[in-house]
């Protein structure tokens, strides 16, 4: 299931599924779509998970049933790159497969020190979803992406860190980063925030 708190213009989007590694089913990847659509008018919002794992992309079961491919992966990203204020993965473990695409379209990625990061889509058979490669090569350089997306590298937190992936690794507490990290957003009128964040592209 998915989780959603709301602090004031701070949304919280947490994946709790932990017994299935936070495996998504459909109506989970749609119900994660439908937050990141309507927080349009938050000032942040922070996507995590409960337990070890941030998540392990589609469920298996799921998967086969054509969710691998589903158009819904893709509206998620789209949503979460679109919205104005600031958009933050809140990693607290390991993330796979399909949820990378809505871990790339974040403004930020903050992990702990135990998270990997892979996309085995080479060895699966599946194409990655259509604005993943160009997202993730912006972030790590073409030859590091076909590494993760063509050499099916698992990419550890510390790796992450120096290639751009991940933007910060924290030792204790990956939710108390995010709400340091969003601080200032959430007290700025969130037009300047918005404004300055058209700035940057």
């Amino acid at each position: 299931m998915i989780r959603l708190e709301k602090e004031a213009g701070l949304w919280i989007a947490t994946i709790d599924r932990p017994d299935k590694a936070n495996s998504l089913t459909e109506a989970m990847l749609t119900d994660l779509a439908e937050i990141a659509e309507a927080a349009q008018t938050a000032r942040a919002l922070v996507l995590t998970g409960n337990g070890k794992v941030f998540s392990a992309g589609a469920d298996l079961d799921a998967a086969r049933a054509g969710l691998a491919t589903s158009a819904a992966w893709e509206r998620l990203s789209a949503a979460i790159a679109a919205l104005p204020g600031l958009s933050i993965a809140a990693l607290n473990g390991t993330v796979a497969g399909g949820a990378m695409g809505m871990v790339l379209a974040c403004d930020l990625r903050l992990a702990v020190p135990q998270a990997k990061a892979f996309y085995p889509v080479m060895k699966l058979g599946f194409l990655p979803q259509p604005s993943d490669p160009g997202r993730l090569a912006a972030l790590v350089g073409p030859a590091r992406a076909k590494m993760i997306l063509m050499g099916g590298q698992k990419i550890d937190a510390r790796t992450a860190l120096a290639w751009g992936l991940f933007d910060r690794v924290v030792e204790d507490g990956v939710m108390t980063a995010a709400r340091e990290v969003a601080a200032d957003t959430l007290a700025a009128d969130p037009d300047h925030a918005a404004a300055i964040k058209g700035m940057i592209g």
